[in-house]
């Protein structure tokens, strides 16, 4: 649906105007990011599902211009925050101070970058666990709370936070509990050498192009709640449940790998995200219906920060990714022989 849109569609051409659009979003991320086309895709499913995405990658793969670049799609206020070990949870949520008033001196909020529809929060493993906790918090209950007075954030509200891989020393890694909070890890890695070369030759050729707004953020919320409508049998739920369960260690039926290698497994929310992501890539692919291969698709994306591996994996040279490579290997759809 445009943005300069007068009257609302249907569900049904939501549906079908979604899976056109689609090609349209990439054309326009297209102008100004090259290559990146399953980061753009995981994090368009993560948008139209309604869910946090964790953004790990080294500098300089453009990662805030591909956040900024969907706000511009979607039309929506972004904001960046750079996190730092001194930054307090008022820097990002807001403060009240004392302002002068036709009635007298009084108390005001004055509103943290927080209050925006997408945020991008840079490098958030930098500031201690106290920030880290008012920024979960904000993305958990939608809210933030100043001398005891509720302020609600805009809806839509999608926090996309970065974490660096290549330096942890003085870095405050976040617990799995908050972590499991986010629907996605997204892993953005180096370009090919000739998707390198054009990137180069047009950041340097000329200035960056506009980028046309498609949708609006009323339009992302009727999203969400056509997401949620899209029917999923119950086998692939049932899939989605077990390969989550799989990845658990010392349970009844535990796969031996998963026992050698595997501290910590994937807990019930990382089903009802890859169910909920893979209704949003069927909206996404102009479908109706969700199948196993969008289930297997985001398998990567909801299970690597919810899988801990152990000393024994690493001194293997295993990672999580191998792991649920593994997973997914050893996995049957229900019913299967």
């Amino acid at each position: 649906m445009q943005a300069n849109s007068d009257s609302p569609l249907s569900d049904q051409q939501l549906v079908e105007q979604i899976g056109a659009a689609s090609q349209r979003i990439h054309a326009e991320l297209d102008k100004v990011i090259i290559g990146q086309k399953q980061v753009i895709e995981e994090l368009l499913v993560a948008l139209f599902a309604g869910g946090h995405c964790l953004i790990t990658g080294a500098p300089g793969l453009a990662k805030t211009l591909l956040v900024k670049s969907l706000a511009q799609v979607f039309h929506l206020k972004f904001q960046r925050i750079q996190f730092t070990p001194d930054l307090m949870p008022a820097d990002i949520t807001g403060t009240e101070i004392l302002q002068d008033t036709e009635a007298g001196r009084k108390m005001a909020f004055v509103p943290g970058p927080v209050f925006a529809n997408m945020l991008l929060a840079d490098e958030i493993n930098r500031t201690p666990p106290k920030t880290q906790a008012a920024l979960l918090e904000a993305m958990q209950e939608h809210q933030v709370t100043a001398a005891g007075t509720r302020h609600v954030l805009p809806e839509p509200f999608f926090v996309l936070a970065t974490q660096n891989p290549i330096e942890m020393e003085g870095t405050y890694p976040l617990p799995e509990a908050q972590l499991d909070r986010f629907m996605f890890n997204v892993v953005i890695d180096y370009l090919p050498e000739n998707d390198e070369v054009a990137v180069v030759t047009q950041t340097t050729a000329r200035p960056p192009t506009a980028i046309d707004a498609i949708f609006t953020g009323e339009d992302v919320l009727r999203f969400h709640a056509l997401v949620r409508k899209v029917p999923i049998a119950e086998d692939l739920i049932r899939f989605a449940v077990r390969l989550a369960a799989a990845s658990r260690p010392h349970q009844p039926g535990s796969l031996a790998f998963v026992n050698d290698w595997v501290n910590w497994g994937a807990g019930t929310r990382a089903g009802q995200y890859l169910v909920l992501g893979a209704k949003a890539r069927a909206l996404l692919l102009g479908r109706a219906h969700v199948t196993l291969e969008d289930l297997r698709i985001l398998a990567q994306p909801v299970l690597r920060h919810r899988i801990l591996i152990n000393y024994r994996a690493e001194a293997d040279g295993i990672t999580v990714d191998e792991v649920i490579k593994r997973l997914l290997e050893a996995a049957r759809p229900v019913g299967a022989k």
